[in-house]
């Protein structure tokens, strides 16, 4: 259990300081770093699948090519997000994407809610509604690109339970990685800005923390149940807020707060509650 719980600590604090460093490289265009945060993660996959023989192509293309471009817009439309919002609520905002896939889980998967999780959703919901009410400052713009990426990434969850097991979990992000490296790397070209200085460094990082973000991740559901790990997860907006506040200066009232926590604490009960 400490392995696991070790594990999924270091999975929040790389997926951080990724978002952090995005948010400190907010001069750069968005789909260059959508490039950068792909091409280091597609070298590290591929290069797994072809040491270990497996197919890079693997066995439900159609699944797996839909769940690389919904993983792509989602990706994009969080990355564009950092420039309208700070980084902590940019990323908690991003965390109510579970809801959108239990919905769409009731639909596509014939998957049957608890009604006490449908009112962990409204606390979680309500939360938004808190957040953008009573902060006047707070982008609509940024608000509708993060809970769009959040929509997008419902549909990932989705995707990736329909994949199953028919398909080796590194394949699955291999195809993502690829097509936002590919998506990313062309539309950089015609709005190119040249890194200077610590942004090489910072650009080449945002794979390499996604990357060990995703595997130790990945370690860590495998180590212990679900129930037990998941809630972990939510450090990330803890680690991310700190970061943001010290870093960047970024100021949240207790209001501001208050929405934060109803968002996570929202979300976590389901988390428990689903599993029992």
């Amino acid at each position: 259990m400490r392995k696991a719980l070790l594990f999924m600590l270091i999975s929040t604090a790389s997926f951080s300081l990724m978002n952090v460093f995005i948010k400190y490289l907010d001069h750069i265009p968005g789909f260059q770093l959508v490039f950068f945060r792909s091409i280091t993660s597609f070298i590290f996959a591929t290069s797994y699948l072809l040491s270990n023989k497996i197919n890079v192509l693997g066995n439900q293309r159609k699944l797996l090519s839909l769940r690389a471009v919904a993983g792509l817009i989602s990706m994009s439309l969080f990355f564009f997000s950092f420039k309208y919002l700070s980084v902590g609520t940019a990323v908690s905002l991003r965390y109510i994407a579970p809801i959108f896939a239990a919905i769409f889980a009731v639909f596509v998967l014939k998957e049957k809610l608890k009604p006490i999780q449908w009112l962990f959703f409204f606390i979680a919901f309500s939360g938004v509604l808190i957040l953008k009410g009573f902060d006047s400052s707070m982008s609509n713009l940024g608000m509708t690109l993060v809970i769009t990426a959040s929509v997008f990434t419902g549909m990932v969850y989705i995707l990736i339970r329909k994949i199953g097991k028919g398909d080796h979990p590194v394949v699955v992000v291999n195809y993502f990685m690829f097509l936002s490296t590919v998506v990313g790397g062309s539309i950089s070209i015609f709005n190119w800005v040249s890194p200077q200085g610590w942004d090489w460094l910072l650009l080449t990082s945002l794979g390499v923390f996604g990357y060990f973000g995703q595997v130790y991740m990945t370690k860590a559901f495998q180590t212990a149940p679900t129930n037990v790990v998941a809630p972990i997860k939510y450090t990330e907006v803890v680690f991310t807020i700190g970061i943001g506040v010290f870093w960047f200066g970024d100021t949240y009232t207790l209001l501001s707060f208050l929405g934060l926590f109803l968002i996570i604490g929202g979300l976590v009960a389901n988390t428990l509650v689903k599993k029992d």
